[in-house]
């Protein structure tokens, strides 16, 4: 569903993706997990178009994303923000139907605001939710409507930047139950981008390590827990000490 072919991408001397290599199949959940700072959101933002690439080609489907017309292109993704990203001047059902009152998937707004209160009791929140505005809501509510927005024109892909940041362990499972349910009945694509290994092993088909702007390792959870690769073994483990520096 997804090719990176050799993708680079630096912000002036600050060499970000240095030749990214990484396939990601249709239906497959694939999680990115490595430090802050190596590059995993910026390469989330390539395949949306928010990023150029310096070098290399992205496809989708097989099609250079470039050669793609830029409506069809948008209109197979949906995106859960890190920090939710909802409009506060917006209701939670506007929030949800965004996407769906503009550009080539405009509905009217009856049709729309439909659409909306289904996907936001697909994620477990009753209709009297659609009316109210985000800061009347809890953390974990507000996680809810930013998952029911990414799912509400039944995107092909979808992408989660850390979906559990912020929410407490029991919130943080709930969330990550939800996407697993979602991706599958949905038959989409995802990528997620974590450091909750908890979330890894709860949505990962896949898993590959972003590090020093290159894909280290990929494998699944199984793979992963015995990868013999100390980068690896260091970041799920947790371990102040080993290949990756830390600040002192």
């Amino acid at each position: 569903m997804i090719q990176f072919d050799k993708v680079h991408k630096s912000f002036g001397d600050n060499h970000v993706l240095r030749g990214v290599d990484l396939t990601v199949g249709r239906g497959q959940s694939l999680v990115i997990i490595g430090g802050s700072g190596t590059g995993k959101s910026v390469l989330i933002k390539t395949v949306l178009g928010l990023e150029n690439i310096d070098n290399g080609k992205i496809y989708i489907e097989g099609q250079d994303v470039t050669q793609m017309q830029p409506d069809n292109y948008m209109s197979m993704f949906g995106m859960l923000f890190q920090g939710g990203a909802l409009f506060d001047s917006m209701s939670v059902w506007q929030n949800v139907a965004f996407r769906l009152q503009r550009g080539n998937l405009k509905r009217p707004k009856t049709e729309a605001r439909e659409i909306a209160i289904e996907k936001l009791r697909r994620v477990g929140l009753s209709p009297d939710v659609a009316d109210r505005l985000p800061a009347e809501l809890s953390g974990g509510m507000q996680k809810r409507v930013s998952l029911a927005r990414a799912i509400a024109a039944d995107p092909e892909i979808i992408f989660f930047d850390e979906p559990t940041t912020g929410l407490d362990p029991i919130m943080a499972c709930v969330i990550n139950d939800l996407i697993r349910e979602v991706v599958v009945e949905m038959g989409a694509t995802a990528i997620t981008i974590t450091h909750d290994m908890t979330s890894v092993e709860a949505i990962a088909d896949k898993v590959a390590m972003l590090q020093s702007g290159l894909i280290r390792w990929s494998g699944t959870c199984d793979e992963m827990a015995h990868s013999g690769d100390p980068y690896v073994d260091q970041f799920i483990h947790g371990r102040a000490q080993g290949p990756i520096e830390t600040l002192r």
